[in-house]
């Protein structure tokens, strides 16, 4: 399979370097990333050919994901146990959780994620790999 259109990184510009590094850090240990690079500025993660930034940004300013621009990033996240352990686990890493009321299905019936945002309102979806089927009631 040719690596046409697969994503070749992700750099995200961040207002707080320390905090950021805190919450991304621990989220993409957990998903498989694994440190790759460091300086002054930022930090990164790599999975396979895939790898992501996060880096101090040049110009102040807060990031808003309901204005124009990234809404969130989402990430296969393994099995609906696993996603149910992310969830669990992200307050005490620096992540809020989202749609507490629908969680696990906020993002549909057949579509078992969980919704989290960071300090600097980054959010992920991270979607059980094993998501389909239909919610039980």
């Amino acid at each position: 399979m040719s690596d046409v259109g697969m994503p070749h990184h992700i750099e995200l510009r961040t207002a707080d370097l320390t905090g950021a590094v805190q919450s991304w850090g621990w989220l993409l240990g957990r998903l498989g990333y694994e440190p790759y690079q460091e300086w002054s500025a930022g930090r990164s993660w790599r999975r396979g050919p895939v790898y992501v930034v996060l880096e101090s940004a040049p110009i102040s300013g807060a990031h808003d994901r309901r204005t124009p621009g990234l809404s969130h990033l989402a990430f296969h996240a393994g099995s609906r146990q696993d996603v149910d352990a992310l969830w669990a686990d992200a307050p005490d890493h620096g992540w809020s959780q989202l749609y507490s009321d629908r969680h696990p299905w906020a993002g549909g019936a057949s579509h078992y994620a969980a919704f989290l945002e960071n300090h600097e309102r980054f959010k992920v979806e991270l979607v059980a790999s094993d998501g389909g089927g239909v919610r039980s009631t």
